[in-house]
């Protein structure tokens, strides 16, 4: 009796992501790594665009599941933290 050959499964690489990883890093702090424009793909809004407040909302309650939650929390939170302390010293 001979043995039974084992089939090879070919692993499979994940399309490229059309956005890039950007990393925040601050003295003291963690370094924080997120996909750039990744919430405007999950939320289906074109990168030009800015994000509609009522889908912001939506993406923050969970309704676009809880990827694009954690995103939607990082972008109001930290990210538009940043923003509007540079606003302030203009």
């Amino acid at each position: 009796m001979t043995p039974r050959r084992r089939r090879r499964t070919v692993a499979t690489k994940k399309p490229a992501s059309k956005s890039k990883t950007v990393t925040i890093r601050k003295k003291g702090k963690k370094p924080v790594s997120f996909h750039e424009g990744g919430l405007h793909e999950s939320l289906g809004v074109p990168m030009g665009e800015k994000i509609p407040a009522g889908k912001m909302a939506a993406a923050k309650a969970g309704k676009y599941g809880p990827t694009a939650k954690r995103q939607a929390v990082m972008a109001t939170g930290m990210l538009a933290k940043g923003r509007r302390t540079a606003a302030r010293g203009r």
